[in-house]
């Protein structure tokens, strides 16, 4: 069985998550504290596993994979059913290319570790940490809004009418804009294709408060 080291809020690990549930794969669950004891993704032994001491690590087969969209792809190679990516290859650039907008410009510089930075070392406010976090997310929900209502079919989820790449990243982020109070009402189709896929029961399983760690 692979194991998925995880932190049941991190966005990444969630995207992990839910792509493992709709292939059907079972998985171990190691819990990693991103926060506790000063963060155990700090710690020598979960550095000796993955040296940029960041979550999700997956291991499977005695393969040791970082970085989420990298092990879903992954997985996707090795259990292409249910696919995650469409068969034209254009049509497969385009679910990257969306799912890129949220793993690469959105979810990065308002992590754990950006925000812990902003507060801690830089000394700004919550007031002002939370602020940053909206403010980049609503801009980058702005353009993706844009870019789903622009599709010429619009199915039930990001792309057409079956998980995609897509939908792992959206739900993620749509799951913390909430946690920060986002005002999603500006963004109609994401907010559409997220409360479908939370009808999905690999979505809900995948949800951190259905983690172990879940605090």
């Amino acid at each position: 069985m692979s194991t998925l080291y995880s932190y049941f809020r991190s966005s990444a690990a969630y995207r992990v998550r839910i792509a493992l549930n709709l292939k059907g794969l079972d998985y171990e669950t190691v819990p990693v504290h991103l926060v506790r004891d000063g963060g155990e993704q700090r710690k020598p032994a979960y550095r000796a596993l993955n040296v940029n001491g960041l979550v999700p690590t997956f291991v499977d087969g005695g393969v040791n994979l970082h970085q989420s969209l990298a092990i879903i792809e992954y997985l996707e190679e090795m259990h292409p059913t249910p696919a995650l990516l469409p068969a034209d290859p254009m049509a497969r650039a385009q679910v990257r290319a969306l799912a890129l907008d949220i793993a690469a410009d959105i979810h990065p510089i308002d992590n754990l570790r950006v925000l812990r930075y902003l507060k801690h070392d830089l000394g700004v406010t919550d007031a002002q940490k939370d602020a940053w976090y909206v403010h980049w997310v609503v801009e980058g929900f702005t353009s993706l809004e844009a870019r789903l209502a622009a599709q010429s079919s619009q199915g039930k989820f990001a792309v057409g009418d079956t998980p995609t790449l897509v939908d792992c990243c959206l739900v993620p982020q749509v799951y913390n804009a909430n946690r920060f109070k986002v005002d999603m009402t500006p963004f109609p189709r994401i907010a559409a294709v997220n409360a479908h896929c939370l009808t999905l029961d690999a979505f809900r399983r995948a949800a951190p408060e259905a983690q172990p760690d879940a605090e």
